[in-house]
């Protein structure tokens, strides 16, 4: 009897020594899946979609684009490593808040070497509700730098309504160029 005890005590000790090692297991939100979610929900519906372009801030052209085309103005948000992934989640840190003005739970990853990669954080904004929280938005911040030149990208999705990708490109000894490209599918007028 002493020797199984003895053996039940060292196991569980061991057990726990292990656990504490590798510690709890992160649960980030995959942001790519959700997105993935949203492009095939708009695939198969009836929404007209709309694409706005907005060229450094003197104008903006506006096209109804097939829906067939949808998938690949959303490339930018489709190509994104999923940082909820096991090889990819150590690389990144969660922090949660609660913002009272806008009645929202932000959750904030932030890459712990930035240099490293090209997502420099991600946000989802959850709204908080006892039938069951829905997620608003999520912001993406996108750096890739080059021998001759840094693209960064804004990126935001509206759940159920819209994107936009801001795009900033600097090259060497050159102005740099913004583009914004904003793409609607469900989005009252007004916010347009």
């Amino acid at each position: 009897m002493k020797i199984s005890l003895f053996a039940f005590v060292a196991c569980i000790i061991l057990f726990s020594c292990k656990t504490k090692e590798s510690g709890p297991e992160k649960n980030y939100v995959s942001i790519t899946s959700i997105i993935r979610g949203q492009v095939a929900a708009v695939d198969t519906s009836l929404y007209s979609i709309k694409r706005l372009d907005l060229i450094d801030s003197s104008r903006t052209d506006t096209s109804f684009i097939p829906r067939e085309q949808f998938r690949g103005l959303a490339k930018d948000f489709l190509d994104l490593p999923d940082i909820a992934n096991k090889e990819n989640r150590d690389g990144f840190r969660e922090e949660t808040r609660f913002d009272d003005m806008m009645n929202t739970v932000v959750i904030t990853y932030l890459p712990l070497n930035p240099a490293n990669t090209v997502v420099q954080r991600e946000e989802v904004l959850i709204s908080p509700n006892p039938a069951g929280d829905k997620i608003k938005s999520i912001i993406v911040d996108y750096l890739l730098n080059s021998k001759d030149s840094i693209v960064q990208k804004r990126m935001l999705w509206q759940v159920d309504r819209s994107f936009q990708v801001t795009t900033i490109k600097q090259m060497a000894g050159q102005d740099e160029l913004i583009r914004t490209m904003k793409v609607v599918w469900n989005e009252p007028e007004e916010n347009q």
